[in-house]
């Protein structure tokens, strides 16, 4: 335990030291250049190593799998759209894709309408009780999501009839006496789906909440004074003053969320690793690369979750731009 702490200390401190004498240099050689061409170049190294590391770990992988989508499952000829086809004729897959977006419906709008409400709400207590109540919402965010899921896998866990049931949904379904249920396999209106959604949002309230609260704290209070004034109620007042001066945060939450919630595979993978027709993009991509071993397969799915993604960036940047025009 030792060895490791003293590991992760050295790596913190020869990571930061590392950098500050690479900055360091950078800055010094740019301050050797005389004239304008300091000012020109000064940015440029301040900024290479970031825009360098961009380029290694995020563009030349991105290009790699797009190439790699065109090949069969050992990467070893092109076969131009064929893994394309065959995703899109798959019924398992379709299936995998209407279960994305049933989470992209579900999960960022309900940790939205969660954290506001617990935003509100908690901003009407004491600070003491306002205190314990965020701390308490946003303990879950500190969870990694697979130390989550397997909370909640012994909340949901089924044992056959006639065994002690050591899940605590069947437990105290058991007291009146119903039950025990398998809740990953019931499927009518995906409702096992619905089960691991819980999880995630769960973990991201929290989250939501932080931000939520900050930006309702920040409405100007002669806002909210001058609508009581006018005679308008609290629900009135919130919906008409409140939530629009919040909104550029709502949709900022919402788009983060929805982004993660593209990405999902650690709750689905610790839970029912995709069976009873709970499967997610993120978890069939990893059963093709390192279960089935079709390269060819897992790079296509990559491909397609990032066409999916790229009009959420997108429309993130311009959201953006939008409101520092706009301040």
């Amino acid at each position: 335990m030792a060895i490791k702490l003293i590991n992760a200390l050295l790596a913190i401190v020869g990571g930061i030291g590392g950098a500050m004498i690479v900055y360091w240099i950078l800055n010094k050689l740019a301050e050797s250049l005389k004239g304008r061409w300091e000012d020109r170049v000064k940015p440029w190294m301040f900024a290479g190593p970031a825009i360098l590391a961009i380029g290694v770990y995020l563009i030349y992988p991105a290009i790699v799998t797009i190439q790699y989508s065109f090949a069969n499952e050992d990467s070893t000829a092109y076969v131009g759209l064929k893994n394309y086809r065959d995703l899109l004729t798959d019924s398992s897959f379709l299936q995998v894709l209407f279960n994305n977006l049933l989470w992209i419906v579900v999960v960022p709008a309900s940790t939205v309408i969660l954290g506001l409400g617990v935003a509100v709400l908690a901003d009407r207590l004491r600070p003491s009780g306002e205190k314990l109540a965020k701390t308490v919402i946003f303990m879950p965010m500190a969870i990694s999501m697979v130390g989550a899921a397997t909370i909640w896998r012994s909340i949901y866990e089924y044992q056959p009839t006639g065994s002690p049931q050591t899940g605590l949904l069947n437990g105290i379904f058991g007291l009146f006496d119903k039950g025990p249920f398998f809740w990953y396999q019931i499927d009518t209106l995906r409702l096992n789906s619905l089960f691991l959604m819980i999880i995630l949002i769960w973990t991201q309230v929290g989250y939501s909440m932080v931000l939520l609260s900050a930006a309702v704290k920040a409405v100007p209070e002669d806002t909210i004074e001058a609508g009581r004034i006018d005679g308008a109620g609290e629900r009135r007042i919130f919906f008409s003053i409140v939530f629009p001066q919040i909104w550029a945060t709502v949709v900022t939450v919402f788009i983060t969320v929805l982004i993660g919630v593209m990405k999902v595979f650690d709750v689905v993978y610790v839970t029912t690793n995709g069976a009873y027709n709970t499967d997610v993009i993120g978890r069939r991509f990893y059963d093709e690369l390192f279960t089935q071993g079709n390269s060819g397969y897992a790079a296509a799915i990559v491909v397609i979750l990032m066409i999916a993604i790229i009009p959420i960036l997108i429309y993130q940047v311009r959201h953006f731009r939008a409101e520092e025009a706009s301040r």
